[in-house]
This record gives structure tokens, C-alpha cells and sequence, in this order.
């Protein structure tokens, strides 16, 4: 699984990312329309996307915004935006982001029930306190410490935190791994 996050990379990406063959790519917001088109017809494979705070997502590939969809062989969870800062759209409150991580919950539920749990939760931002910024626009929600401990995924990946050139530390969370996917990451994932 590639996962592509806010920063658009320059043009030797189509052949870097060809040759890591993966079999489907998440998207967590903030890239533009035509680079996700790229992307997604150079590899040939699926795109599963959540919009930024900048984006409303793409209009190619598979939104997974509240909800979750089953793409090459996993089941995959989203929740886009950020937290609110100056009132633009895809921008919520704590207690928006709760209700909508609650509905969330109770969809991962039902398709845990159905013989699929979640295998990987994309989101713009970050859960709070896990990888996240200090300024307003940049906190992550508590209300995803609490969707990763009920659904308990095996991969959070999320974008929205720029890490200045670093390549930030994965975070473990109980038995989920926490990826800054901004730039972009390439993961082994199995589905269960």
C-alpha cells in the first residue's frame, strides 16, 4: 500500500513509485486533483482518498470520508479535515469530529461482525497528543485515541503534520501503528 499525504513530489515520482509495485494507494488530503490522477493511472491500481483541509478530494478513485469501503483485499476506514481554525470548509470541532468518529465506530463494528475489521484508518489529522502540532490548526482530535482503542485497526495513517524534511517516528497505540503518510510511505499490509 503507497500512502500520499499534502506534499506533491517532484517529477522523478512516476518511476520511484512504480517501482515499489503497490496494490493500492490511500490518499490523506491536500493534493491536488490532476497529481492523484496521475498517480493512480501511472500505477494502475485503486485510489482510496480522504479530503485535507485545503481539498475537497479528487474526483477519481474511491472516497472513504465517513465511511468504509473493501479495496484490494482490505477493509479501509476514513474520517477527513482538520481541526476547526479559521472556519474553512472540511475544518471541525472536537465535538463534530466525535459524532463523526462515532458513526464511524459503529460502521467498523458491523463490518467487524461481517468478518472484516478495519485494516487501515486513513484520516487528514492525527489523533491528539500522537504525532501531532502544538498550534491550533495542527492539533489532532482526542476523539481518534478513542476510535483507534474501539476498532483497533492496524495502521493509522494520517497527513496534515509537515515534518520539515524528518521522517517522523511511526507511534504505536495498543496494537496500531500511526503513520505520518505526508510525502509519502509504502506499507506491508496483510489483510486479516
Amino acid at each position: 500500500m503507497l500512502a500520499i499525504s499534502d506534499e506533491v513530489l517532484d517529477e522523478g515520482y512516476r518511476s520511484m513509485f512504480s517501482s515499489l509495485e503497490p496494490d493500492v494507494v490511500v490518499a490523506c488530503g491536500d493534493l491536488p486533483d490532476d497529481y492523484l490522477e496521475d498517480v493512480m493511472d501511472g500505477l494502475s491500481v485503486p485510489l482510496v482518498w480522504v479530503p485535507g483541509n485545503h481539498d475537497g478530494g479528487p474526483s477519481c478513485g474511491v472516497p472513504a470520508d465517513g465511511r468504509i469501503v473493501r479495496v484490494a483485499g482490505l477493509t479501509i476506514a476514513g474520517l477527513g479535515g482538520s481541526p476547526q481554525y479559521n472556519r474553512g470548509p472540511y475544518q471541525y470541532t472536537e465535538k463534530q469530529m466525535k459524532w463523526r468518529a462515532l458513526k464511524l465506530e459503529m460502521k467498523a463494528r458491523w463490518s467487524a461482525l461481517r468478518g472484516r475489521p478495519v485494516d487501515v484508518l486513513i484520516t487528514h489529522s492525527p489523533p491528539r497528543g500522537l504525532g501531532d502540532g502544538d498550534d491550533k490548526a495542527h492539533r489532532g482530535f482526542d476523539s481518534f485515541r478513542r476510535l483507534i482503542a474501539a476498532i483497533r485497526p492496524r495502521f493509522f495513517v494520517h497527513g496534515h503534520i509537515h515534518p520539515c524534511g524528518l521522517r517522523p517516528a511511526d507511534i504505536k497505540s495498543g496494537t496500531t501503528t500511526i503513520i505520518n503518510a505526508v510525502g509519502y510511505r509504502l506499507l506491508e499490509v496483510d489483510a486479516r
